[in-house]
């Protein structure tokens, strides 16, 4: 018995060591599949897909939890799923169903802050302790992150800032405001150019809502508009309705308004095939505000 006992635990080793290979195999696969639902002409096919493919890679996280592109899947998975097929239906049906539309934004609250949690998690299984550090010292802490992170830090801010603007009556939330700042401006830092302007577009949105912004804030937010359109070739609509959505109505420029997102309607779809699902989901915003005009402007 003595005898048989170091091998059996060989073997139960090598049990799980293939185990772990066969997992984060499996892993990369799912981490850079991505490029599938991204080209989906049917945004509905993709919503009813995602949570079967979530819940895929939360399965895989429970047995390689430090697996970085599973991590980073998650993170970005759970928040374009949130905003697309639970807060946008939610947004939609405030005015025809407040009790529904409550019950649909509390649900995308949630899953952005379980994106913002495996956001976090992909930050600290290269540097333990990073979140403990960032709720310390917000600025120290993001110097230490590098180009390689950005993707963390762009989808850990865009869930964690989503989450806060769903929490208007959770103080606790609402104050990690500096922490999703220091994230999104460290991404900024080192690497603008981020996926086709992506972190610009998130700027567009959040510069008005900065709360110790340098200067106007709305010309601030513009910098970043144009930088993004610039960036994405005129081939994205998402700058183009953050902009139409924040700034002009903001400033009550019903023109403007109306022409970005009309331009964002003209966008063909098919130009960029990694980009149709996005601009898809984007023009149905697009065409949901511009039949609200009537509410968002004072004649």
């Amino acid at each position: 018995m003595r005898g048989l006992l170091p091998a059996a635990l060989l073997a139960a080793t090598m049990g799980c060591s293939v185990r772990r290979f066969a997992v984060n195999k499996l892993g990369d696969a799912l981490a850079g599949s991505s490029s599938t639902f991204a080209s989906e002409e049917d945004p509905e096919l993709v919503g009813d897909a995602s949570p079967f493919a979530l819940k895929l890679i939360e399965s895989l996280l429970v047995e390689s939890p430090r697996h970085r592109g599973l991590l980073l899947a998650a993170a970005s998975g759970f928040t374009q799923y949130a905003y697309a097929f639970v807060q946008q239906p939610a947004d939609e049906l405030e005015d025809q169903n407040l009790a529904q539309a409550t019950r649909l934004h509390t649900r995308a609250r949630r899953l952005y802050l379980r994106a913002r949690d495996y956001g976090v998690r992909g930050l600290e299984a290269r540097r333990p302790g990073f979140e403990k550090a960032l709720r310390a010292d917000p600025m120290s802490a993001v110097r230490a992150v590098g180009k390689t992170d950005v993707p963390f830090l762009y989808w850990t801010a865009a869930a964690w800032g989503a989450a806060i603007s769903l929490s208007k009556d959770d103080p606790e939330t609402v104050a990690d405001q500096p922490l999703v700042e220091a994230l999104i401006d460290r991404a900024l830092e080192v690497d603008e150019a981020f996926d086709h302007g992506a972190i610009h577009s998130f700027l567009v949105s959040y510069e008005p809502s900065r709360p110790a912004g340098v200067g106007d804030a709305a010309a601030r937010a513009r910098k970043h508009f144009e930088r993004a359109v610039e960036l994405s070739g005129g081939k994205l609509a998402s700058p183009l309705v953050a902009f139409a959505e924040t700034v002009s109505v903001s400033k009550q420029n019903k023109q403007e308004f109306e022409a970005l997102l009309k331009r964002a309607l003209e966008i063909d779809v098919n130009a960029r095939a990694e980009w149709r699902l996005a601009n898809l989901i984007t023009q149905r915003r697009a065409r949901w505000l511009l039949g609200r005009m009537d509410q968002l402007f004072v004649e």
